[in-house]
């Protein structure tokens, strides 16, 4: 069986992980979502205090190679055991889990189309795009929220880090997508236009 492997790229919070879980949610038991954030590179040698000022939003800040190997094992149709990532500490977390392959495999982060190799694998990119304040606004309610993150600290690194990465790296990458949707993950002519075109793909393959 032909699986799909489909990449969505975007600037921090864009809606890039909305998108892709609306179309999890969409393709059913013919899905399974990926995300690059779970391959962030492990420092726990280092103290907190050095963790905290590591450049998470340059591409050596990804353990890319894991990533890789595991799609392709995806791709395979064979199962994996993914990583994951404690955001507060900035570390590795303990658990791995288990991910079973199926025909849709969805793959989601802001550097996902830096790496050529990982640009190779992808049957369908796609750019979120997203105005600038929006993006920031929407980072410094999940940091706060979700990532034990005060104020101050996410606006120091979206200024000295985010935005700078952004514009080197992300902005760029955008040229290599094969559809580019606007106002994030709630545009739902471009998501139907997505679901309409990855049936079409496996009805294709089947």
């Amino acid at each position: 069986m032909e699986r799909l492997i489909i990449g969505f790229c975007g600037g921090t919070g864009s809606g890039k992980t909305t998108l892709a879980k609306r179309v999890i949610d969409a393709v059913g038991g013919d899905g399974v979502l990926v995300s690059m954030d779970c391959y962030y590179t492990d420092h726990r040698e280092m103290p907190f205090e050095e963790r905290a000022k590591i450049n998470y939003d340059h591409p050596n800040a990804f353990d890319t190679d894991l990533l890789i190997s595991h799609l392709k094992d995806l791709k395979a149709g064979k199962s994996i055991m993914h990583p994951t990532y404690d955001f507060s500490n900035h570390v590795r977390g303990e658990e791995w889990l288990k991910l079973d392959s199926a025909k849709v495999i969805v793959v989601e982060g802001i550097l996902l189309f830096e790496n050529q190799d990982l640009v190779d694998m992808l049957d369908i990119k796609i750019f979120v795009d997203t105005d600038a304040d929006v993006r920031i606004l929407r980072r410094l309610v999940r940091d706060v929220k979700e990532r034990g993150r005060n104020l101050d600290s996410v606006v120091k690194q979206y200024l000295t880090t985010v935005k700078p990465m952004h514009e080197r790296f992300v902005e760029p990458s955008k040229r290599l997508a094969d559809v580019i949707v606007p106002v994030g993950g709630h545009n739902d002519v471009a998501f139907n236009m997505i679901i309409n075109t990855i049936k079409r793909k496996i009805a294709e393959q089947e």
